[in-house]
């Protein structure tokens, strides 16, 4: 499947919303009665198409404001590309749904497995009540939590990757001894291959066309091991760690 020696490292670094949670399903739970009332007509993908630069923007252009600020005002940058009005009610709406976002179904037991090999890092471009939200729902067991609230920007920016060389350190981790695992290529695998870190596409988008919530990438990128979920990953984990050992 790939030379990729998984037994090689001591820590995984995850994105969470795209890799853990469902992000998309959570965003279009929102856009898509707000269409719906608009009398839109338009698909969750055609909804999340068009929402997907207006995040992407506003994180640039505010990138210490705060992720519920961040929804809103690309929810009515949304309504203005479709010439429609969101109004404070709708945009407060998307804005406080980050802990109501669905976990997806694998990433609890992925994480539970997981986290007998390595230590885990979140990255996340979200706030830390957001985030604490999902874990309610992961109930991952995390040696570190970087947000963009602690950092003041959003990936691909450089600043959670800075924080993470501060947390590795604090761990006794080196560099060589993390991988990355991400679905985002526009967010995480365009700063990975920048930041030299290798990385693993956990492709949930696998059988669906387009790019989704997620703006298409712009910069270069690359990855070490594409895999379609989180129990893809947990698998071939166990598999390597077994190998290793000689298990029959």
């Amino acid at each position: 499947m790939t030379d990729l020696d998984l037994t090689a490292f001591e820590a995984l670094s995850f994105d969470c919303y795209g890799t853990l949670i469902d992000w998309e399903a959570g965003i279009a739970a929102v856009l898509a009665p707000w269409a719906r009332e608009q009398g839109l007509g338009l698909t969750d993908e055609e909804l999340l198409l068009a929402y997907a630069d207006k995040e992407a923007a506003v994180e640039r252009e505010t990138p210490t404001a705060l992720y519920p600020e961040v929804l809103a005002n690309a929810f009515r940058r949304t309504g203005d590309g479709l010439g429609c009005l969101v109004s404070d009610v709708w945009a407060q709406r998307l804005g406080d749904s980050v802990p109501d976002w669905p976990a997806f179904p694998d990433s609890a037991d992925a994480l539970e497995r997981l986290a007998r090999h390595y230590r885990l890092i979140i990255l996340s471009n979200v706030h830390r009540d957001g985030f604490a939200g999902s874990n309610r729902r992961l109930r991952g067991d995390f040696a570190a939590v970087i947000t963009a609230e602690d950092v003041g920007a959003y990936k691909p920016a450089e600043n959670h990757f800075r924080a993470l060389d501060a947390v590795l350190a604090e761990l006794g981790i080196e560099r060589a001894e993390l991988l990355h695992v991400a679905q985002s290529l526009f967010h995480d695998h365009v700063p990975a291959q920048r930041e030299a870190l290798p990385s693993v596409w956990i492709n949930r988008r696998h059988d669906q066309p387009g790019w989704g919530a997620t703006p298409e990438p712009s910069g270069e990128w690359t990855y070490d091991l594409e895999l379609h979920s989180m129990e893809e990953l947990a698998d071939a984990v166990d598999r390597a760690f077994a190998d290793a050992r000689g298990d029959s």
